[in-house]
């Protein structure tokens, strides 16, 4: 199976609705309220689910019970009223609640945007799979950088109501860690999840065919090569087009990480564009999965072919 074009949903516009789900960790009040004004002055009118400041009885690392989490975003993804689901954070459970959604429903109620990264990569693979739907690979209302840094916030913003000018995708930084050129579909997220996705309803056997983006978080180099080598041992990265790399942030200094991506990746035969900086960085840019485009590692860009929203 080869990795096809997404569904694009529709841009925003001044005015729209917008809810604000929790699918994985617990909301820290003040980010919430920060990322919330913000959304206001861009004209948007932010909606909060009603389990978003939830936290699990027993597990404190949970935004409420895997069955509230999911009841949010199923009946926020199917009010007409809202054109675009945001994740309010990362963290981690949403492979708890990914297979509680109402996919049924979700599927009649039909494309709107949806926002996030980290441990929305399940839902990213989930949506892609279950819905046929192109998401956004982007910061998060009650997350630090989306609060904090205005880089992000134009990334986002833009990609949102002019999706048309940000067709090049990723920052300055980025160049090649294996030269070349490579046409394809982007996937991907947080190596970790899509490595635990591995096996489950909702997971792609392979990459085949796509640019797989990847990015990672708190993982030492050690743990990293676990993870990249269950991807590859897997078939998830067989008949890849190519790979552009985003932030790895406290996996160890760059260079050790940068030769273990070499190692692992670079076997592929295929351009890898590294330093993009998608992902946990505070500068990160808003990355779509879904849309064809090209990755030329020799040019340090990745170029959609259409906006990332109609």
């Amino acid at each position: 199976m080869t990795v096809e074009s997404l569904v694009r949903p529709r841009r925003l516009r001044a005015g729209d609705r917008v809810a604000i789900v929790a699918p994985s960790g617990p909301i820290p009040e003040d980010r919430l309220q920060a990322g919330l004004d913000i959304l206001r002055g861009w004209d948007l009118d932010p909606v909060v689910a009603p389990h978003v400041k939830d936290t699990h009885p027993v597990l404190d690392y949970l935004a409420g019970t895997d069955e509230a989490r999911a009841r949010d975003l199923t009946e926020a993804w199917c009010d007409p009223g809202i054109a675009a689901v945001l994740c309010a954070r990362g963290g981690y459970g949403a492979q708890r609640m990914v297979d509680l959604l109402d996919w049924t429903a979700i599927r009649a109620a039909g494309p709107k945007v949806l926002v996030g990264y980290s441990d929305i990569t399940t839902l990213h693979e989930a949506f892609a799979v279950r819905m046929g739907l192109a998401t956004l690979h982007g910061p998060m209302p009650a997350a630090g950088a989306f609060v904090t840094n205005t880089r992000t916030q134009e990334s986002l913003r833009a990609t949102l109501f002019e999706p048309e000018s940000v067709r090049s995708l990723g920052l300055e930084t980025a160049g090649a860690l294996v030269p070349g050129r490579a046409r394809g579909v982007t996937l991907g997220g947080c190596a970790s999840l899509l490595a635990a996705d591995l096996g489950t309803p909702h997971a792609r056997p392979s990459a085949r065919g796509g640019l797989l983006l990847l990015e990672e978080v708190g993982e030492e180099p050690y743990r990293l090569d676990r993870i990249l080598t269950q991807l590859l041992r897997s078939g998830r990265l067989d008949g890849v087009a190519g790979i552009g790399l985003g932030s790895w942030e406290e996996c160890g200094p760059y260079e050790e990480v940068r030769a273990l991506l070499a190692d692992r990746l670079g076997g592929l035969g295929v351009p890898v564009l590294e330093r993009m900086g998608f992902g946990h960085q505070d500068d990160a840019p808003t990355i779509p999965f879904g849309i064809p485009g090209v990755l030329d590692a020799d040019a340090g860009t990745l170029t959609l072919d259409v906006p990332a929203l109609i």
